[in-house]
């Protein structure tokens, strides 16, 4: 319980933060499965429009602090090599 006027308004800032925070966080995690079910049913048009938007989500992210650049730069990678793979494969 906070004892100060201003830790109660840090309290109240930070739920704000993580409900936006896990929102961002869940819908950049979706968009990452659906190109990874994509790429596994072999539909690769769709895998790289979807691709297009993960990587924005994840850029977002990461640009905001969500998740570290780095992470978001690495997960991207991960995704486009798998299409790669997909496509020459097929």
């Amino acid at each position: 319980m906070p004892n100060t006027r201003s830790a109660a308004k840090r309290l109240r800032q930070n739920a704000v933060r993580q409900q936006r925070n896990k929102a961002t966080k869940s819908a950049m995690k979706t968009q990452i499965k659906t190109v990874m079910t994509a790429v596994a049913a072999g539909d690769l048009e769709k895998a790289e429009t979807e691709f297009r938007s993960a990587a924005k989500k994840l850029d977002r992210a990461g640009a905001k602090g969500i998740i570290h650049r780095n992470t978001a730069s690495r997960k991207k990678s991960r995704l486009s090599a798998a299409i790669r793979k997909a496509k020459a494969t097929a």
